[in-house]
């Protein structure tokens, strides 16, 4: 036989199954295997390959699975995935920094294609981890590391890649989407919310990386990279969590016709780039101001496009399972492929990157919702006005509630056009310094989101 004939065709090659060794067996490890293993043969067709998981992680290894694990070998240690030369592309379904970041490292040093959910790993450690697998010529997907089942990632990168893009607005949160929705819906407060929450699966027994906006800023942070070409750059934004909302600021926004939404925002500036996750009013006409419960949305503005909204479950084991095998049909489509020629992990070639600083919050402009309880006398509101007016700072609208029984204070709500943060900040300043005014002012931003917003 010739050497030529020894071989392997390229119909050989595509026979033999692409192996995958998982790094993590909890929900979404286990929804990734049973989509893996109910769509084996459309999965097959659409990669040109079969994928086999032939190993995974697990922390008990009897413990009965949710998932067919059958042919599966489970193991303790996970740098036996990584270093098992049988495999080719690892999964990492662990979640936070450690040990995840150290090996998913060893997986590219190896020489090992990588596929992620893992939001808190890229945001702050995506640009090492892009290098290496730069360098290493092997790919890192991570379509599931944002909004669960919505393919946001491949939208931004590779469907609006014509487009400059202008400013993203997302809805990337289910917990604290469900928690607000259920506040306007009820009109209970946020404790009463939260628990119910827990109870129901919704929220973490600590949920503080969803309410107090951690997880969105991760995702946003990523949603910015490959939007605008810039680094990964977390530690840069603004965040601010929903823990402070009361059910009256809930119910005058509704009152006003806005709604009030966790909003992760990015968003290109003349001098930079801004990236900011707070509580936004948002006209209830908006179609992303009535997505409700644990849905997400992001609403993406292109030059060319115009605004598009992409839909969808952000979180669960299917949903998300549902990215993760998409980025494993992708990797395997370009297993063959030269790696210069690949989709770029940040959309933009990696020397191409710009680094454009994050605006401090002082700097951006915005609307601003604004209540304060004043005492029930003439001239208050007067001064109040007086005081946004030497600031430059325009009225869009009013609203003076009654005060309660009993109580010589009134609720006044004020909604005021478009202003620098900086003069907000010396305008709310001033008004807490007027003698009629009890407490502290609440202040929550107000985006129209329009299409010609810049």
């Amino acid at each position: 036989m010739s050497r030529l004939a020894s071989k392997p065709t390229a119909r050989d090659v595509a026979a033999e199954p692409v192996r995958v060794g998982l790094l993590g067996l909890g929900t979404v490890g286990c929804g990734t295997i049973t989509v893996l293993c109910r769509n084996r043969e459309e999965i097959a067709r659409r990669a040109g390959r079969r994928i086999d998981v032939i190993q995974a992680t697990a922390r008990d290894l009897k413990k009965k699975r949710a998932c067919p694990i059958d042919g599966i070998e489970l193991v303790a240690d996970a740098e036996k995935i990584v270093r098992n030369p049988k495999i080719e592309i690892v999964v990492e379904l662990m979640g936070g920094y450690e040990p995840a970041r150290s090996l998913v490292l060893s997986a590219i040093a190896a020489g090992k294609h990588v596929v992620t959910a893992n939001k808190a790993l890229i945001a702050l450690h995506g640009n090492e981890i892009f290098r290496a697998a730069q360098a290493q010529g092997v790919m890192v997907a991570f379509e599931a590391a944002v909004a669960g089942g919505i393919p946001i990632i491949k939208a931004i990168r590779e469907g609006l890649a014509a487009n400059r893009i202008e400013w993203i607005a997302g809805i990337i949160n289910g917990t604290t989407n469900y928690i607000l929705s259920e506040m306007r819906d009820r009109g209970a407060d946020f404790a009463e919310v939260l628990k119910e929450a827990q109870r129901l699966g919704y929220a973490e027994a600590d949920p503080s990386f969803d309410v107090d906006g951690v997880d969105t800023a991760h995702k946003l942070t990523i949603l910015a990279a490959i939007a605008f070409g810039i680094p990964l750059k977390f530690k840069d934004g603004y965040v601010e969590g929903i823990a402070h909302l009361t059910r009256a600021d809930v119910a005058y926004a509704e009152e006003l016709g806005y709604r009030l939404k966790l909003l992760g925002i990015a968003r290109r500036a003349p001098n930079g780039v801004e990236l900011r996750v707070h509580p936004t009013l948002v006209p209830e006409r908006r179609l992303i101001a009535n997505v409700d419960g644990a849905m997400n949305a992001v609403l993406v503005k292109g030059d060319a496009v115009g605004p598009t909204l992409f839909y969808g479950a952000g979180a669960g084991a299917e949903p998300t399972a549902s990215a993760v095998v998409a980025d494993l049909v992708d990797v395997v489509r370009t297993l063959t492929t030269d790696p210069t020629n690949r989709v770029p992990h940040l959309a933009f070639q990696p020397d191409a990157l710009v680094d454009l600083p994050i605006l401090p919050m002082t700097d951006v402009r915005t609307s601003y919702y604004l209540r304060l309880h004043a005492e029930d006398r003439p001239g208050v509101l007067a001064d109040v006005t007086r005081i946004l007016g030497d600031l430059g700072i325009s009225i869009e609208a009013i609203l003076q509630k009654e005060s309660a029984q009993g109580e010589n204070t009134v609720p006044i709500i004020i909604l005021t056009h478009p202003v620098m943060e900086q003069s907000m900040n010396t305008a709310i300043s001033r008004i807490e310094g007027l003698a009629a005014i009890r407490g502290r002012v609440v202040r929550i931003r107000l985006e129209h989101l329009h299409a010609d917003w810049h």
